[in-house]
């Protein structure tokens, strides 16, 4: 028995009572207070990105500069990066990133995006590069995204099946569909498993284009030969028209 004093009272535990407060507290499982967001194996391009005062200062100088329509205009923003835009804090940088590419400034973005892969905490991740693509193909701009998804690939960044079917999908409502195929051709070359699901998101976005639809139908098909696609109605009203003709 053991005799513990508190407070002026005598309490009286056995030592096999006490041994077994003492592992309960041991195996108790200590609180988690660090959430995803402050995690440090969680991307950055994933975080909430807050804009402080010097980043709205240059989302509005660069705007502006950008709009001027003398011939130095291009001079003078290149000047305001190096005396402004060099000094943002990460996040501030990632913020002013994410606010042109949300209002689809292409120019201004595509200006950031340098900035940010010569920064020397920058590493290749795969939803830096999948938010630019989204935002040059909700573009129509071609030649910005194949410069970078030239970026992407001298990188060696690795897509992940769904995001491959996102990005496939994303061209085909573009327009570029003959860039979409490249990326689905890419895709079909990644070491990863295919999954169905960004089968069927790529072929929902190729309704307007039959005969490369049915290519990867068929494809889809020989890789999942024990699932069904239900053709779009687009798809049946075609049909029926021409039966009808």
């Amino acid at each position: 028995m053991l005799l513990l004093r508190r407070t002026g009272v005598h309490i009286y535990l056995s030592r096999s009572r006490c041994a077994g407060l003492e592992l309960t507290q041991t195996l108790a499982p200590k609180p988690l207070f660090s959430s995803l967001a402050s995690s440090p194996s969680l991307s950055i391009w994933r975080r909430k990105k807050e804009m402080g005062k010097e980043g709205i200062f240059v989302v509005q100088q660069m705007k502006r500069l950008a709009s001027l329509p003398s011939s130095s205009a291009s001079a003078r923003l290149d000047q305001f990066m190096r005396s402004h835009v060099s000094r943002l804090l990460r996040t501030d940088l990632l913020a002013v990133l994410a606010e042109f590419q949300r209002q689809d400034l292409i120019v201004l973005s595509m200006k950031i995006y340098g900035v940010v892969r010569k920064e020397i905490w920058y590493r290749p991740d795969m939803y830096f590069y999948r938010d630019m693509l989204f935002t040059l193909a909700r573009n129509k701009k071609l030649k910005e995204a194949r410069q970078v998804w030239s970026d992407l690939k001298s990188e060696e960044v690795q897509l992940d099946q769904h995001t491959y079917g996102d990005l496939v999908r994303a061209f085909c409502d573009g327009g570029l569909i003959d860039f979409a195929m490249e990326l689905y051709d890419d895709m079909r070359g990644s070491p990863d498993p295919p999954l169905s699901l960004p089968f069927r998101v790529i072929l929902k976005g190729l309704v307007p284009y039959p005969e490369i639809r049915e290519r990867v139908k068929q494809e889809f098909l020989d890789l999942f030969p024990h699932m069904v696609i239900y053709d779009s109605p687009e798809d049946l009203l075609d049909d029926d028209n021409d039966e009808r003709i």
